[in-house]
């Protein structure tokens, strides 16, 4: 049922009455595409570089491969990476009146990003924040998602308006998936997302620690070449689920660059293994009760 709580049409209960149509159309269209998302995970950071976008693009990539209905939105407005690492640069979306068509990957995963739409990869996306709320809520209302298992969300680092809105649009039963890696330094930032995550009211699903040791390109052993165990360090001290450590793999470089999806072409590799373990939970999630 939408909530039409503040509607003037309202019940006490926050149910509508109105015979002619809710005096409430742009939320009641957001809440009819979000209701057709069984799961919302957010993957963020509070450090940049740790390889967020390659986590969110191979595990959007992982669960449609596992025969999921999958929706890649990336909302780093000022850094798109997303269609580079699916090959689809110079895609374009369809457009129609108040409405948008997501770019196919494949038969089950869909993606938009601001990339998508303009016109030179070279340019710089100066706006300020209302701006940029504007644009993700349309990119979640007017975007054609259709019936989703999963919609993953790709957010720029930090804990400022891009996940801020992300969250708070996509309601309490989204739930965040936060990278790190395992030095001190990214550590302390990573802490105030988990931080941030808490006291918006949703749910930290887990913590990833990537670029856990190197892999070496020759024969194969992993090596650790910063500190390891940082992130589940942090997740014990947050109380909240470590999914498990990557590594740094010089293959999931390539792949990304090349725009060629490492859990496509690598996933039994040892650091496709890892990444199965790490994405294992997330396909269950259906059978993991959520809050709100």
């Amino acid at each position: 049922m939408t909530d039409c709580s503040g509607c003037s049409s309202a019940t006490p209960d926050g149910s509508c009455t109105s015979t002619t149509g809710c005096d409430k159309p742009g939320e009641d269209k957001m809440q009819k595409t979000l209701n057709r998302i069984k799961n919302k995970i957010v993957v963020m950071s509070g450090k940049g570089g740790v390889g967020k976008s390659t986590i969110a693009t191979n595990l959007a990539v992982a669960l449609s491969l596992a025969g999921k209905k999958v929706g890649l939105l990336d909302v780093d407005v000022h850094g798109p990476s997303v269609p580079r690492l699916l090959s689809l640069k110079g895609k374009k979306p369809h457009m129609g009146d108040q409405i948008m068509e997501p770019v196919p990957w494949s038969k089950n995963l869909s993606v938009m990003s601001l990339g998508f739409l303009l016109e030179d990869d070279r340019q710089a996306v100066i706006w300020r924040g209302p701006v940029k709320i504007g644009l993700i809520k349309q990119f979640l209302e007017d975007v054609m998602w259709g019936d989703l298992d999963y919609l993953i969300v790709d957010c720029p680092p930090g804990t400022g308006d891009e996940p801020l809105t992300t969250l708070q649009t996509l309601g309490h039963s989204a739930m965040a998936v936060i990278v790190t890696t395992p030095q001190g330094v990214a550590i302390d930032d990573v802490r105030r997302s988990v931080s941030f995550v808490g006291e918006i009211g949703n749910r930290v699903l887990g913590i990833i620690e990537n670029m856990s040791g190197f892999v070496c390109p020759d024969c194969g052993s992993v090596h650790d070449i910063f500190d390891s165990g940082g992130g589940e360090a942090l997740a014990k001290e947050a109380n909240v689920r470590f999914l498990g450590r990557i590594p740094l793999d010089p293959e999931v470089t390539r792949s990304g660059d090349e725009g060629f999806p490492f859990m496509k072409i690598h996933r039994d590799s040892a650091t496709g293994k890892a990444m199965k373990e790490v994405i294992a939970p997330i396909i269950a999630l259906p059978d993991i009760p959520s809050k709100g």
